[in-house]
């Protein structure tokens, strides 16, 4: 298919067939600009990706896999149009006209949480879509997250570069993010990962850890999805890096262990508990992890679910429908929320957490 399609590549003027209005967003990869069609007068975005630094196989790829495998309504596809010009390698698609999920998430406050439920939905039959094809993501974060409207009713997941088939071998990368897997960090250190916050490893020794291979799987994505929706409920990450030596993660593994045990099943359908039925319980239930006590049984049954350290347990992205529809963030923590959000202009974003991530333009 990318055979074909590079042999049918035509060169061609972008302002003489298309009116650019504006930015939409850029990374290592290019830039992403909306556009109209002038013949058409349809709004689309165009991804523009230099011919300098971009392999052609790579651009193709990701160019025929958005058109011919994502036709599930929460997946951005590619519309048929792909061009050259002297400078870049470009492809139309389907456009977020609401921006993405950086323009609704407000730091440390986060957002509603109905809205977050509907974008959990659909992300996780979007993710469930492509799985179900033999891909894996593999870059699921709030800005690969579009949407078309402002309330969230309709999402699509985009960016397609890093997808690649499921058991593909792969060199493991472990890098400093919350996003970053429990198991990768089997690769902390070594020339193919990032530096930590804490590592203070002289470059010398980092060469002499070898290159791990690993296969890509779905659970990849379960834990990015994860990740994201404490960022939508909360505005904040639950740990700085998914590290053996970060407290915060630590202190969920622990909870998690012992709330796992054969005697501390969570009741996912328990109804909300209030500060004194909270005290009574924890002499049956392990001590919640801090950053995780505002949140409901339930939806703390979401979050190990998809936050299991344990790759071969980790649910799946569907598994995680069935959390759906109760509440997920105590009544306390809801009020506060929302006294928050009054007093908030309502035009935030999380950018401070896309440079926590480390990795915003990957």
């Amino acid at each position: 298919m990318c055979h074909l399609t590079a042999q049918s590549l035509t060169p061609m003027d972008t302002s003489e067939h298309f009116k650019i209005l504006k930015l939409l967003g850029e990374g290592s990869y290019g830039k992403v600009m909306l556009a109209v069609h002038r013949k058409r007068g349809t709004p689309m975005a165009l991804k523009f990706f230099p011919r300098e630094s971009t392999c052609l196989f790579s651009f193709l790829r990701e160019y025929n896999l958005s058109l011919s495998f994502c036709t599930h309504p929460s997946l951005t596809r590619a519309l048929g149009i792909a061009y050259s010009t002297p400078s870049h390698y470009v492809f139309a698609q389907q456009a977020g006209l609401f921006g993405d999920l950086y323009d609704v998430i407000l730091p440390e406050v986060g957002m509603e949480e109905d809205s977050c439920q509907r974008v959990v939905s659909q992300l996780c039959g979007a993710l469930s879509h492509l799985h179900s094809l033999g891909f894996v993501h593999r870059d699921v974060k709030p800005e690969n997250v579009f949407l078309c409207d402002s309330a969230c009713r309709w999402v699509k997941l985009g960016d397609f570069g890093m997808v690649k088939a499921r058991g593909t071998r792969v060199p493991e990368v472990w890098y400093s993010s919350p996003y970053c897997t429990p198991e990768a960090e089997i690769a902390r250190g070594n020339s193919d990962s990032w530096k930590s916050m804490n590592d203070e490893e002289e470059e010398e020794e980092k060469k002499k850890k070898s290159r791990v291979w690993v296969s890509v799987e779905p659970s990849t994505d379960s834990w990015a999805l994860g990740i994201l929706t404490y960022a939508m409920l909360t505005g904040s990450h639950p740990w700085a890096e998914t590290a053996s030596d970060c407290h915060s993660y630590l202190k969920y593994q622990e909870w998690f262990e012992r709330a796992k045990g054969p005697n501390d099943e969570l009741d996912v359908w328990a109804e909300p508990q209030d500060e004194s039925e909270a005290e009574l319980g924890k002499k049956d239930h392990p001590p919640v992890a801090p950053q995780f006590a505002c949140f409901t049984p339930l939806a703390c049954s979401f979050f190990q679910s998809l936050l299991d350290p344990r790759p071969k347990f980790r649910g799946r992205p569907d598994d995680g429908l069935s959390f759906l529809g109760g509440d997920w963030v105590m009544e306390k923590e809801r009020a506060r929320l929302e006294k928050e959000r009054k007093k908030s202009s309502g035009k935030g974003a999380i950018k401070k957490l896309k440079e926590m991530e480390g990795r915003g333009e990957r």
